[in-house]
């Protein structure tokens, strides 16, 4: 049934330029084609979030994130892929295919490479990264089940799993130093 749900996705909601819902590792979380400008000014107007916040990035694996990152540094690198896959969110330099829609007002981009199998499962789908922002309207508190995401997002495609068990949402840190932005 999850393979079924997610080629649909792939095919009826990412690849028409859309937005979908899944579990991640603490919250519901909807997601879109990072690439696509429609799709994430989609997703800002669903959730009325300021376009300056910027979003998250998650990917299957870091190959996923070629172009929309730079990385600094060796250290940074390593950093990094010590914590991957898992509930651990990177700020990197942005690349030259990161969308400023992606990126807000800064220079940087906040990617993950998750271990969650629903948002690994639909990248690989997907054959790429997706943006990966909390099911919610901006300034309410995230969705915590389907039934929420279903109430909030009536005609959403919400693609079927279990949150990942965390209580809270990942930690934030910057590549470059190394230093938490939020724990």
């Amino acid at each position: 049934m999850l393979a079924a749900a997610l080629r649909r996705a792939v095919r009826q909601t990412l690849a028409a330029g859309g937005v979908l819902a899944y579990p991640t590792e603490a919250v519901w979380g909807l997601g879109c084609d990072p690439f696509s400008d429609a799709a994430l000014r989609q997703l800002l107007a669903l959730k009325r979030r300021d376009p300056a916040k910027g979003l998250i990035v998650v990917a299957s694996h870091i190959d996923q994130l070629d172009g929309l990152i730079v990385i600094p540094s060796r250290a940074a690198y390593r950093r990094a892929r010590l914590s991957w896959p898992g509930p651990n969110t990177w700020v990197f330099p942005a690349g030259p295919d990161a969308s400023p829609w992606l990126t807000g007002e800064r220079d940087t981009l906040a990617v993950r490479v998750s271990a969650h199998p629903v948002v690994r499962d639909l990248c690989e789908a997907w054959v790429g990264p997706l943006v990966s922002t909390s099911a919610n309207r901006s300034g309410q508190p995230p969705a915590m089940s389907r039934t929420q995401v279903q109430l909030r997002f009536a005609d959403m495609l919400v693609v079927p799993g279990a949150l990942g068990g965390s209580d809270r949402p990942t930690s934030i840190r910057e590549a470059a130093t190394g230093h938490y932005l939020r724990q």
